[in-house]
């Protein structure tokens, strides 16, 4: 079906009207001429003179992704990808929309712009609360060990130096049958607590097994990581923690090995220096075992 230029306009000023997209039209220099109302929400008018320019409209962030998106189509390639960027609000809170810019043009030349955006705020707060639920534990809201090995892995390819540390507390197995899973938990919790509280912001804590919970420390030597993780475990065995009518002391056992060689390497290093201090009485800190040359 063939539209006349009358025809077209008044299509285009009912779609302006009625969709929730906001709809641009700018000029050579990418100066907004026109605009549909659903621009208020950006603290500008969508009628009267020249308004702001096109990226005035955009959060620092996204004006990269913004700039190329505009200077294609002013320079007459048709966009068909669709740009995300957060954008500059009236009550200055943080808002996401997707933008797809095309050019405007007569006998071959380009006069403008035409954009469309929208927003994709609820799509971005679902994407966010499905890559939570997939990378973290919901008993203790750490990082779960998809996302530990995920972040070991992206460290040993960057080349980054540091350590993985490895906690394990003791005797949960004997916790769960004698008190119940519900005291279990609250052990599980309180030792995520304290992991919070006495690591650095840097360091990464993950929760990896049923009582286990493995450190990234980014750019840590072994003396350093020995230091930190020595506290943990003896701050562990100073707490006295609630556990059905009683208040014990639980302790935890952990492990240090440096990140090196790779990532199935460094997890073994610190497995085994933790069954070490598991087999040498618990509620202790070992260090990996340096390796005869050769071997």
């Amino acid at each position: 079906m063939n539209f006349t230029v009358q025809e077209s306009s008044a299509l285009y000023g009912l779609l302006a009207e009625t969709s929730s997209d906001v709809i641009i039209k700018t000029d050579r220099d990418g100066m907004i001429v026109h605009a549909s109302p659903g621009i208020r929400k950006l603290g500008v008018e969508p009628h009267g003179d020249v308004g702001p320019h096109l990226l005035d409209l955009v959060a620092e962030q996204g004006r990269e992704a913004v700039t190329r998106a505009l200077s294609s189509a002013l320079e007459g390639r048709q966009g068909t990808r669709w740009t995300e960027f957060p954008a500059v609000t009236a009550d200055a809170r943080e808002t996401w929309f997707e933008i797809r810019i095309r050019p405007l043009m007569e006998d071959s030349a380009v006069y403008g712009a035409l954009a469309v955006m929208r927003s994709i705020d609820e799509r971005r707060s679902l994407r966010e609360q499905l890559f939570a639920a997939t990378y973290t534990d919901p008993l203790t809201q750490l990082t779960n060990r998809a996302a530990f090995i995920s972040m070991l892995e992206h460290m040993i390819a960057q080349g980054m130096e540091g350590c993985l540390a490895m906690f394990s507390i003791d005797f949960f197995r004997t916790i769960n049958m004698k008190y119940g899973q519900t005291a279990g938990d609250d052990v599980l919790r309180v030792f995520a607590d304290l992991l919070r509280e006495m690591l650095r912001s840097d360091d990464i804590i993950s929760r990896i097994g049923s009582e286990r919970f493995a450190v990234l420390l980014p750019r840590t030597t072994p003396q350093q990581a020995q230091a930190i993780c020595a506290r943990v475990v003896t701050t562990m065995a100073e707490l006295r923690q609630k556990v059905g009518d009683s208040r014990l002391a639980i302790t935890a056992s952990g492990s240090v090995a440096s990140i090196s060689e790779s990532m199935d390497s460094t997890i073994e290093r610190a497995e085994l220096a933790l069954f070490c201090a598991k087999a040498k009485g618990r509620n202790r800190l070992e260090m990996e075992k340096p390796r005869r040359a050769g071997v």
